[in-house]
C-alpha cells in the first residue's frame, strides 16, 4: 500500500504541473464513478455507499456516482468504455480485463477473501471431491472466481471436467437458482460464494467444503478493486483520496462487524428491495475476510489457470496487472 500511495503523490505532483500549465481542465474533473455489485463481498463498496463516507472525504466539489453490476463482464465493459473508474471485481474478472486492456485496467487494491463454500444436495453420497467423479457441479459463471477455484480442486484429484475429457460435468447456474436445480436433482452440489452458501445451508443443503478447504486456507482474494490507468494518472487526488476511504472502511468492518452487518442489509434493501436474515448474513461473514492486502500468489495462480483454461493469452506480468508493487 506504501508504493501505490508513492505512486500517487508522484503522480500528484505532475498533474499539478499539468493544471497550472494547461488551459483548462477535462469536463470530469470533479466526478469519479464506482463500479460494485450488490453482494457482501463487496462490502466496502456497501458500507460507505450507505454512509456517504467517500462524498464526505471528497467534499462538495466532487461528484461520486455509485453504479450496481449483475455480473463481471458488464462491469468490465463499463470499464473499458471510462463509463466507470474505480470497480469492485472478483480476481479472474479483474485479470481478463486487465489482459483484454492490455494493462489499461489494474488492480489497485484487495477489498475481501474466501467466502465460498462447496455444497451437495440433500442426501447425496458426496463425501469429497473425489465423489464428483460422474457428478454435475455448479458455479455462478464459467471462467469466474469459484469455477477456477473448482478447476483447481479437480485437477488436484486427478479429475477433469467434461470438456476436457473428465467426467464431471461443470454448469454455470445463476446463485438464486441453484437451490431449484439441487431440489429437481439437476445438480448435485455447487461451489458457490456468500451468502448463498449460507443461504442453501439454511435451506437443507450439506457442507462438503468449507471456505478455508476450497484454496489457499481461505486466504486467496474472491473481490479486489480495479482502476482506469488513464483515470488514476489524470486524478491521482481523487483515487488516493478513494484508497484512505477504502482502507478506513474496512478497519471499521473490521473492529465493529456487528454494525456493519447492520449498515451492509439496509443498503441491500434499499438498493435491491430484499435484505438477507441475520442468521444467514452472520453465518456468511464466518467466512469472509474482509481485508484489502492483496494475496500475490492465489492472482497469479488464477492467471495461471486462466491462461491454461484459454482465457487469457498470457499471464499478465507484474507492472501491467498491478498499479504498484
Amino acid at each position: 500500500m506504501k508504493k501505490i500511495k508513492y505512486f500517487l503523490l508522484a503522480a500528484v505532483s505532475v498533474s499539478l504541473l499539468g493544471v497550472l500549465t494547461a488551459c483548462g481542465g477535462s469536463e470530469n474533473d470533479n466526478e469519479i464513478h464506482i463500479g460494485y455489485f450488490n453482494n457482501v463481498t463487496h462490502a466496502q463498496a456497501l458500507v460507505m455507499k450507505a454512509n456517504g463516507t467517500l462524498e464526505e472525504a471528497l467534499g462538495d466539489g466532487v461528484s461520486v456516482e455509485w453504479t450496481a453490476f449483475n455480473a463481471g463482464p458488464a462491469e468490465q465493459e463499463a470499464l473499458f468504455s471510462g463509463d466507470i473508474d474505480i470497480g469492485y471485481i472478483g480476481p479472474v474478472p479483474a485479470i481478463n480485463a486487465n489482459s483484454k486492456s492490455e494493462g489499461d485496467i489494474q488492480i489497485l487494491t484487495g477489498a475481501t477473501k474466501g467466502g465460498a463454500i462447496l455444497v451437495k444436495r440433500e442426501g447425496s453420497d458426496i463425501e469429497s471431491v473425489s465423489d464428483l467423479a460422474g457428478k454435475t457441479v455448479a458455479v455462478p459463471q464459467i471462467g469466474n472466481t469459484q469455477h477456477l477455484c473448482l478447476l483447481n480442486l479437480l485437477a488436484e484429484n486427478g479429475l477433469a471436467p467434461t470438456t476436457e475429457g473428465g467426467d464431471v460435468t461443470v454448469s454455470a447456474i445463476s446463485n438464486a437458482d441453484v437451490a431449484n436445480t439441487m431440489e429437481r436433482g439437476d445438480v448435485d452440489a455447487a461451489l458457490i460464494p456468500e451468502p448463498w452458501g449460507a443461504t442453501l445451508l439454511e435451506q437443507g443443503a450439506e457442507m462438503v467444503m468449507d471456505y478455508e478447504e476450497i484454496y489457499m486456507d481461505g486466504d486467496y482474494d474472491v473481490a479486489v478493486v480495479v482502476v482506469r490507468k488513464e483515470f488514476m494518472e489524470e486524478h491521482p487526488d481523487l483515487v488516493e483520496k478513494f484508497l484512505e476511504v477504502h482502507e478506513q472502511t474496512t478497519e471499521e468492518i473490521d473492529q465493529d462487524l456487528e454494525t456493519a452487518l447492520v449498515t451492509i442489509n439496509q443498503e441491500l434493501d434499499e438498493s435491491t428491495g430484499k435484505s438477507l436474515s441475520d442468521s444467514v448474513l452472520q453465518e456468511a461473514f464466518t467466512r469472509i475476510n474482509v481485508w484489502s492486502d492483496l494475496n500475490y500468489e492465489a492472482i497469479f495462480d488464477f492467471a495461471r489457470i486462466c491462461k491454461e483454461q484459454n482465457f487469457i493469452e498470457e499471464v499478465p506480468p507484474d507492472e501491467q496487472l498491478y498499479v504498484s508493487r
